[in-house]
C-alpha cells in the first residue's frame, strides 16, 4: 500500500511541476500561453537550493520552510513579482508561488 501512496505522491508532484504550468499559461496569457508556461516551467531553478542541504535529497523532509528559496520569506518575494507590470515577470511569480504550492501539497501527500 505504501508504494501505492509513493507513486500516486510523485505522479501528482510531477505532473503539477511540469504541467500545470502550461495550464496557467493559457489561462493567465492566452496568446503568449506557451511562452508563460515555459517560463513558470523555468522557475524550476529553485530547486537548486536543496544542494545546499545533506542529504540533498531526503523523502522524509518537507522542503516548505526548510531551503531558502522555499520559505515564506521566499514566496513574499515570489508574490512580489507579481507586482511587476510585465507578463514574463508574472509568470516567474506565478511560477514561484506555484512551485511551492506544489511542494506544499507533497508535503501534505507524505504527512509531513
Amino acid at each position: 500500500m505504501e508504494t501505492v501512496n509513493d507513486s500516486f505522491r510523485h505522479i501528482i508532484h510531477y505532473a503539477f511541476h511540469l504541467l500545470v504550468p502550461f495550464v496557467f499559461g493559457k489561462l493567465f496569457w492566452k496568446e503568449n500561453g506557451l511562452k508563460a508556461g515555459f517560463i513558470m516551467l523555468g522557475t524550476m531553478v529553485i530547486d537548486l537550493d536543496h544542494l545546499l542541504a545533506e542529504p540533498v535529497f531526503d523523502p522524509g523532509r518537507c522542503s516548505i520552510g526548510f531551503h531558502p528559496l522555499h520559505t515564506w520569506w521566499a514566496g513574499g518575494i515570489y508574490c512580489g513579482i507579481l507586482a511587476v507590470p510585465s507578463w514574463k515577470c508574472r509568470a516567474i511569480g506565478v511560477g514561484g508561488l506555484w512551485h511551492l504550492c506544489t511542494d506544499a501539497i507533497d508535503c501534505l501527500i507524505a504527512g509531513l
